[in-house]
């Protein structure tokens, strides 16, 4: 049975990230979405709120008989090692990402982790990061094509802001935040 481990911060997780690991399905039996703290980062959501909504959208994509959340603490290479990981998989975007995550999979590599594939989205997902999707939610902007619904309702609670009216497909947004 092939395992992949698809790491990272899931702040949150997003529709993309979901691409990502049904990609990952074809190549592999189980995939383990690995929800790391990352020092260098600061989440908006706990990491509790992480796997929580991670496992929704997995539930709702009716994935999660192939698909596990765990919590990656300390060396990823260790984690591949402790749950028999066969290969990391990592999402691709654009050539920054790329530029960004092959020195990491270079490392992980030469400290004893397993090899790194790397999965391009789909272009309709190029846009969609954690990073953007936090940051139009900020203002109470429609996330919802973006991230399932606890996850965006989730984003505007952190954020204090009204979620978007979504009758007859109006979107307001809240462009007053910063007028205060």
């Amino acid at each position: 049975m092939t395992q992949a481990l698809c790491p990272g911060t899931f702040d949150p997780f997003t529709y993309g990230h979901l691409d990502m690991v049904r990609q990952c399905l074809t190549f592999a039996d189980v995939v383990v979405i690995g929800i790391a703290e990352n020092s260098k980062k600061t989440p908006l959501l706990s990491l509790d709120k992480r796997i929580e909504l991670a496992q929704i959208t997995i539930r709702e994509a009716k994935l999660d008989t192939r698909v596990n959340v765990e919590i990656v603490e300390g060396l990823i290479a260790d984690f591949c090692k402790e749950h028999h990981i066969d290969v990391i998989a990592k999402g691709l975007r654009t050539s920054q990402d790329f530029d960004y995550e092959n020195p990491m999979s270079q490392m992980n590599r030469q400290i004893g982790a397993p090899p790194t594939v790397f999965v391009g989205c789909k272009p309709a997902l190029i846009h969609v990061s954690s990073s953007m999707v936090k940051e139009v939610a900020s203002y109470g902007a429609d996330v919802y094509t973006m991230v399932c619904a606890d996850t965006a309702q989730a984003l505007y609670e952190a954020y204090q802001v009204s979620p978007p009216n979504r009758d007859n497909n109006v979107i307001s947004a809240r462009f007053d935040k910063y007028n205060s």
